[in-house]
Formats: structure tokens, sequence, C-alpha cells
């Protein structure tokens, strides 16, 4: 089915077929190429199995679903599974850039109120959401998965966050985009890392969060680090958070064994200003490589220094 779905138009997608498409990405798929005017894609209730993708094609794409606990796109692929058919490069299996449940290429897109789910269990990397554009917002969602669940791949492409539950063990934020993380959960659900940013020597910021809460599924889950650098430049902020007592007094880890980058110690940027809670109170036994910030550089990471020329709508 093809439509040239007008500026003024809303998709309407319902399993039931009480609406345009049964499936989100043929609604996507149903989008003008290069349209400059918004248009929303409106999900229903359900659980959508779908590898969902958002050409670079497109533009001004807003998906909002009816619910954020009962509107769910879910997907099983992860890092060394057998894919059905060799993909455009011959390769067999999937590795972690494509194992996404919901992947964005296109520009100035927002996600609202939605669950998106990588299924595929503690198998290794899994991703759920994969962000490779500019603009991007993702408000009151929920992102689960095990390790890698949200990889935010684009240097210096700015990515928000407002409001989100995002889940998962080893690295489960990792990437070299700008991303701003505001008033949002993060939930480790066992003992391991929760950033691994690879931000670019040229990128001035890498992950900020920015009034988060970090929390652990339970009682056994008392060893996590903030982050450790995947690659030497990794920049990783945290302003007015609470940390859970599964904050490990040191706060980061050097990542050391990394043949490729033996010592990223000296050019990494670790930093925290206002932490509280069990994980943030004593703030003595933190690594000596990582920064304790004065009141006065909080203006240094407000959104429009951090974003320039775009203010995300909540």
């Amino acid at each position: 089915m093809s439509l040239a779905f007008a500026s003024t138009d809303q998709i309407v997608v319902d399993q039931t077929g009480n609406g345009d498409f049964k499936t989100v990405q043929e609604a996507i798929n149903a989008v003008r190429s290069f349209r400059e005017e918004p248009i929303k894609i409106w999900i229903k209730e359900g659980t959508y199995k779908e590898k969902i993708v958002i050409p670079s094609h497109l533009r001004h794409i807003i998906l909002e679903g009816e619910s954020r606990t009962n509107t769910i796109i879910t997907f099983d692929d992860y890092s060394g599974k057998v894919r059905s058919a060799p993909d455009e490069c011959g390769l067999t299996k999937f590795g972690t850039f494509n194992s996404y449940s919901f992947l964005v290429l296109a520009n100035d897109v927002t996600i609202k109120n939605m669950t998106i789910v990588n299924s595929s269990g503690p198998v290794g990397q899994a991703v759920a959401l994969h962000v490779e554009a500019d603009r991007v917002s993702v408000i009151n969602c929920t992102i689960l998965g095990n390790q890698d669940t949200l990889y935010l791949g684009k240097d210096r492409h700015r990515n928000y966050f407002y409001r989100c539950k995002i889940a998962g063990t080893t690295d489960f934020i990792f990437g070299s985009s700008t991303a701003f993380f505001e008033e949002c959960e993060i939930e480790s659900l066992r003992n391991s890392y929760i950033t691994a940013a690879s931000t670019t020597k040229e990128s001035a910021y890498g992950f900020i969060f920015y009034k988060c809460r970090l929390t652990a599924v339970g009682v056994d889950v008392n060893k996590v680090y903030l982050g450790r650098p995947w690659r030497p430049h990794a920049k990783t902020v945290f302003i007015d958070c609470f940390m859970g007592e599964h904050i490990v007094p040191a706060g980061w880890d050097p990542w050391t064994g990394d043949k490729m980058f033996p010592d990223k110690v000296p050019t990494v940027y670790y930093a925290e200003l206002g932490s509280v809670g069990p994980g943030g109170n004593d703030l003595s036994k933190r690594v000596t490589w990582s920064y304790q910030l004065p009141q006065s550089e909080q203006d240094h990471y407000a959104i429009p220094k951090v974003f320039g020329d775009w203010l995300p709508q909540k």
C-alpha cells in the first residue's frame, strides 16, 4: 500500500486493523521522502514484534504510543546470532551494530510514550535503540535490554532523553553522540558499568545526566561503575543526580586490558556536580583522574550550551 500523507495528516497504527496500518514499519514507509512538515505516527496499544528502521531520507517524524507501558516495540537479534541470509556485506551473523530493535537514521525525529525492548536476554551485545541521527528526542519512554541497550553512534549528533527509563547490564548506554539525559531513571540489572562513551577528541560534550536517578534492580546489584571509556576521549558528566548504594566509591573504571588503547586515563573526562544519595554522598574515594565540578560550572552544561541552535521540546 502506498500513501502520500498530507502535512496535516496523522497515521494510525493498530494491530487489530482499525487504523491505517497494522505495523509500525508500514506506516514509516508510507511517509513522503524529504518532507519539511511534521507528521505523527500514532501507535495504538499492543506488542509489535518488528525490527524498525527510520531511514535517512525522512525527517520530522513523531512516533507516539498510546501507552508507555502497553505500546511495545520488541525484537530479539543479538551479536553472534545467525542470519537467515547474508546481509549486504555478505556477513552471515549479526553484530552489535545491526542487532537493534529500533534504528533511527533520520534527523528531527521524536519518539514518545512507548517501550522499546531487545528481548534476546543476557546473550551478549544486543541493542534495543540505536540512534545515528541529529536532533532526536526520546520522551517518556522505557528502553530495556541487557548489554548495550542504548547505542548513540554518531559523533557530535545531538540526542535528548526526557523522563525515560533505561535499563541494562554492561555498557548499556554507549557511543559517540552528544546526549543529554534529563530526569531519567538509569537502572542497573547486574554488577557492571553504566556508560561506555566513545566521544571523539573534537567533541566538546559527550553524555550528560541531569537530575537523573541511578537505581539497581535488587540488593545483589551492589558494585556498579558510572562508566568506563570505550575510546580515549570519552566524556561523561553527572549533574544533580541521585546515586543508589550500588555505585562503587571509586565511581569510574579505566578499562585496563584494552590492547588498542592501553592508557585512556590521561585523555578521558569524567565529572560530577551535586551528586547525592548513598552512592554520591562521599566522594573522597572517587578515582583521582575524575573531577568534582564547582557550582559555577553548571551553566556550562545547560542545554543551550550543549546543543547550540537546537532546543528540544519536552
